[in-house]
């Protein structure tokens, strides 16, 4: 009898390649005759498109032969608006992996604290729930303002939408730590800094690596429309500037780049999640 893992791969591989076949069927398929269209339009959806041969929607070969052309050469720099893909990865994900450990160093600490002290709870809650659903493309124009520097910026919005997943996650696990855990720690007179790290660390850290993974994906999302806003460099601006380049083929190409970066962030944190998932 075949494996569970192997049966979702056969129906996941037969999902793709029915999607990739209604994708072709839809995009080849004739649009009812010669038409009069605006140039602009013209140069944006193609001869064929524009004259009524096909759907102005590119077909599975025409977005990967962009795919082959752009991994085949991903890193290359022609000027400033002209990089390749994997350039332009780099970028948003250096970006990503800053502002997202900055959060860490900030909000694990501070979990740490409301989660031990009701009292520190009660004094920062206020601030945390007005904080927290502000959109974090809403800091953009005052850290623009503030920052004057646009990568810089992209960095910040980054930490003020990683930080609150994390806050909140590593407060709770500090906070469900077993009271009879504690009780043995005291009884054993372990100090308050040996508690923290070898008792309640250890029990929250399986919480803790939750709020960075959803953390993670918060900030691969933000970073995307950041990048859109002040331009110059990163996977954003590379989909703006090919919208520009009237490339709906490369905008695509760069949406699928986007998902597979996501998904091995998620996948990376997910595994860290289970390293330090303890069985009771």
């Amino acid at each position: 009898m075949r494996s569970p893992a192997l049966r979702s791969a056969l129906l996941s591989a037969v999902i793709f390649v029915l999607f990739i076949a209604v994708w072709q069927i839809i995009s080849t398929s004739g649009g009812g005759g010669a038409q009069v269209v605006d140039d602009e339009y013209a140069k944006l959806v193609g001869a064929a498109a524009a004259a009524g041969q096909k759907t102005p929607f590119p077909s599975p070969a025409e977005v990967g032969a962009k795919l082959w052309g752009q991994v085949s050469d991903p890193f290359y720099v022609r000027g400033t608006n002209d990089m390749g893909i994997g350039i332009q990865l780099g970028y948003s994900i250096v970006r990503v992996l800053t502002g997202f450990l900055l959060a860490a160093v900030v909000a694990v600490p501070v979990g740490f604290l409301i989660g031990m002290s009701p009292l520190v709870y009660d004094a920062l809650n206020p601030f945390i729930q007005i904080l927290k659903p502000i959109s974090p493309l809403a800091w953009m124009p005052l850290a623009l303002y503030t920052i004057k520097d646009s990568a810089v910026s992209s960095i910040f919005v980054i930490f003020i939408c990683s930080i609150w997943p994390m806050l909140i996650n590593t407060a709770f696990g500090v906070a469900s730590v077993r009271r009879e855990w504690l009780n043995v720690a005291r009884t054993l007179e372990v100090g308050p800094f040996r508690t923290a790290f070898v008792v309640i660390l250890p029990a929250a850290a399986p919480t803790i690596m939750t709020g960075m993974r959803i953390s993670i994906g918060i900030a691969w999302l933000v970073i995307v429309a950041a990048e859109m806003l002040v331009g110059g460099t990163g996977i954003g601006y590379f989909v703006w500037n090919e919208w520009n380049n009237l490339s709906i083929s490369s905008i695509l190409t760069a949406i699928l780049a986007i998902g597979l970066v996501g998904m091995a962030l998620d996948q990376a944190l997910a595994w860290l999640t289970q390293a330090v998932t303890y069985q009771e």
